[in-house]
């Protein structure tokens, strides 16, 4: 397993693992949906809602991985910094400095 000293240094071997353009935007769908489920949770104060995060995130990213990028997700191999990666990717597809 190959192990990084920092985020700085994983970001970019993250980026990798999603080089199609289909596992990026099923990213991109599952990130936007668990701010939905986030937002309707907190609107209606109803905490039931948050059972859905995981499975709307972690569905549609890992859709993309078997589907489209047919690679295991990183996720498995370094957690945290893979869920930072989920959002830093976002935010990146956001400012355009990630093609669709």
């Amino acid at each position: 397993m190959q192990t990084f000293s920092s985020f700085r240094t994983f970001y970019p071997y993250y980026l990798s693992e999603h080089a199609t353009p289909n596992c990026r935007r099923a990213h991109f769908i599952g990130s936007t949906l668990v701010l939905i489920v986030l937002a309707v949770a907190l609107a209606s104060r109803d905490l039931r809602w948050l059972w859905l995060v995981p499975v709307v995130g972690y569905g549609c990213a890992w859709i993309g991985h078997f589907m489209f990028e047919k690679n295991r997700p990183a996720t498995f191999r370094h957690p945290f910094y893979s869920l930072a990666g989920d959002w830093v990717m976002y935010v990146d597809f956001l400012r355009g400095r990630i093609r669709w």
